[in-house]
């Protein structure tokens, strides 16, 4: 699958001992700095653009640093940052280094609280200037904050209005500086509010100051803030006196897990990655819920709370299917039901004939996919020699008896990834020639001219990577037959919720459907597409209709793919080509907890995806299709 520019990743660690506790135990006060670490270098594959690390340390003095902060852009930041952090350690002597007393008293980063950040840009937009995490200062400690996220809104406009509207002004127009005015202003409003109960109650100087980092509550805070978000969100907090927060959006869109004990509570975007750098049970990891918050005190105290109301389960289906590690043990088992659930159309299209047909898949995500195809395969091929058994018509010699037995599905390792194309690459013939080569073939896997080769993948959102290399490459072997093989329905929608895909010009199954249009003289359709979508254009988002479902309506799901496959595919293939989809119904029936399907079905969870996919068809007719929505 061609890369797309997703989601970002989340990581929090709060110690809930002193760190002469873990320096006893473990055999260092970094305890904490290395759980975060590898929490961090486990969800890499959500940090490509930047990293970075907030730091909270609650037992300093009045005048000395308690809040650290760093960042790092380019897709070796995780090591950068924590290189950066080890940096103030390396004039510390032996005996300095290895005393948490006095990590606690003169070092940075030697804190109780961390919150860690991998940031795979959503916004097309790149630099130190928005790497997580944001930070608002204060001379309060606790109206200090620092805010990080995966999350995309739709509303920023709606949000950036009413923040606005009472006189705030954000340095930045994006979500994240416009979210940590919002929740600053109101961590303000909450810290202000105690502060006049605690002076009316005749507390003076520090004495105030203990008693509103003992009582703030940031449920307040968030409660104020998040009903008014729309789009899919983990938003992570961390103030200067000790607090933290963690809150999933409604809709369950954005996932998060967390684990607690005696002595840590940790949170992550992944759960296998809390399993593996914890050493727990899954039954010992929670998810948090649709519009729940753990919230943790100064104290380390910490509870679930229900911010907002939980709206209908809307949880990411792309999220199992590609973005999450496959090590979960759900998602392994998705996976392979994804592969298994395509066995019956492959079977189809090789017109059951499986002495001639190599089955592979592209690397690397399609891999348990490709398993769960295998198992389905094998299933079919053991009840075929067990009806050639029951069904001979005389006792087999051991010939015949050895043939049935030694039927078996073929699969080979056919496609490699062999290159990634670099962006000094010029544009161009030069490119597309390069581009064919970042994937490479196992010769004499196939036979030419004589087998099948039916290769998976993960999903087909683009088409670039199969018609530029993986087709062309695959050609090379001479198969009579190329079958591309899709673990996911068609994409036929854009994504507003954290993932980098907004434009409707992309999508090889959009473009598929408009050339089906003017193939068959029905150019209408987009001309009503396009007058009923413009009428709306200033409707309020929840008055918002997705006629955009038209454009796919007159087709079926095989006519779409079958014309997909003659995109794909260049005049000088002399392989037959077909692609296979997977289907709504196999889709929900692999994963049924998590049914968000927008990308599919464009059932969008919240009103502003109605909007943006509105926006995106506009902007496709009218020639500006590289106009990001958002």
């Amino acid at each position: 699958m061609e890369v797309l520019k997703h989601e970002c990743g989340v990581a929090m660690v709060r110690l809930l001992k002193p760190l002469e506790y873990y320096h006893e135990k473990y055999g260092s006060w970094m305890y904490g700095l290395n759980k975060l670490y590898l929490l961090m270098e486990k969800q890499h594959n959500r940090g490509q653009e930047g990293a970075g690390l907030a730091c909270v340390k609650l037992e300093a003095n009045a005048g000395e640093e308690y809040m650290f902060r760093e960042r790092a852009v380019g897709t070796g930041a995780i090591t950068e940052i924590f290189a950066a952090v080890h940096e103030h350690y390396k004039d510390l002597t032996p005996e300095q280094l290895n005393d948490p007393l006095f990590a606690k008293a003169n070092l940075p980063f030697a804190g109780e609280l961390y919150m860690g950040h991998l940031r795979y840009s959503t916004t097309g937009k790149s630099g130190i200037s928005y790497i997580h995490p944001f930070l608002r200062r204060n001379n309060w400690r606790a109206k200090n904050l620092a805010v990080c996220g995966n999350f995309n809104l739709t509303n920023v406009h709606e949000v950036f209005e009413e923040i606005t509207a009472i006189g705030q002004h954000p340095r930045k127009y994006s979500d994240t500086y416009i979210m940590l005015e919002q929740l600053g202003h109101r961590l303000d409003r909450e810290v202000e509010r105690l502060y006049q109960k605690c002076e009316a109650e005749g507390l003076r100087g520090m004495d105030i100051t203990h008693a509103i980092e003992d009582q703030i509550d940031l449920s307040n805070v968030l409660k104020r803030c998040t009903p008014g978000w729309d789009g899919g969100f983990v938003i992570c907090g961390i103030t200067g006196s000790g607090e933290s927060f963690s809150v999933r959006d409604p809709w369950g869109i954005r996932p998060a897990f967390y684990y607690a004990d005696d002595e840590i509570i940790v949170l992550a975007s992944e759960r296998p990655v809390i399993q593996t750098v914890m050493n727990v049970q899954v039954e010992n990891i929670r998810e948090l819920n649709r519009g729940e918050a753990i919230l943790v005190n100064k104290k380390g105290e910490w509870h679930i709370s229900q911010i907002v109301e939980p709206k209908e389960n809307k949880a990411c289906s792309f999220e199992r299917i590609y973005f999450s590690r496959g090590s979960d043990v759900d998602i392994y088992r998705e996976r392979k039901r994804l592969g298994d659930n395509l066995v019956h159309p492959i079977l189809k299209a090789v017109d059951y004939d499986l002495n001639h047909t190599v089955f592979s898949f592209i690397p690397n995500t399609a891999e348990v996919a490709f398993y769960g195809m295998l198992e389905g395969l094998n299933n079919y091929l053991s009840e075929q020699k067990f009806y050639m058994l029951r069904n001979a018509t005389a006792p087999l010699n051991d010939s015949e008896l050895k043939h049935i037995l030694s039927l078996k599905v073929r699969s080979e390792k056919v496609a490699i990834k062999d290159i990634k194309l670099r962006t000094f690459i010029a544009e161009g013939d030069t490119r597309d020639d390069l581009a064919a080569h970042v994937y490479d073939i196992t010769y004499g896997t196939v036979q030419a001219d004589i087998d099948n080769l039916v290769i998976i993948d993960d999903s087909i959102v683009r088409g670039t990577t199969l018609k530029q290399s993986i087709i062309k490459i695959l050609d090379r072997l001479h198969p009579k037959k190329i079958i591309i093989v899709s673990s996911s329905p068609q994409v036929r929608f854009p994504d507003c919720y954290g993932i980098d895909m907004s434009r409707m010009g992309e999508f090889i199954a959009f473009k598929a459907a408009i050339e089906l249009l003017n193939d068959r003289g029905m150019q209408h359709i987009i001309e009503d597409v396009y007058n009923k979508s413009k009428a709306q254009q200033n409707f309020p988002k929840e008055q918002i209709t997705n006629y955009v479902k038209e454009i796919y309506a007159p087709f079926t799901q095989k006519e779409i793919s079958k014309k997909i496959a003659r995109m794909l595919t260049s005049e000088d293939i002399t392989s037959q080509v077909e692609i296979i989809y997977q289907t709504l119904e196999g889709l929900h029936q692999a994963i049924p907890n998590h049914p968000g399907d927008w990308y599919f079905s464009g059932n969008y969870p919240t009103p502003g995806g109605n909007k943006l996919v509105n926006n995106a068809f506009i902007n496709f007719v009218e020639g500006i299709d590289n106009k990001r929505q958002l």
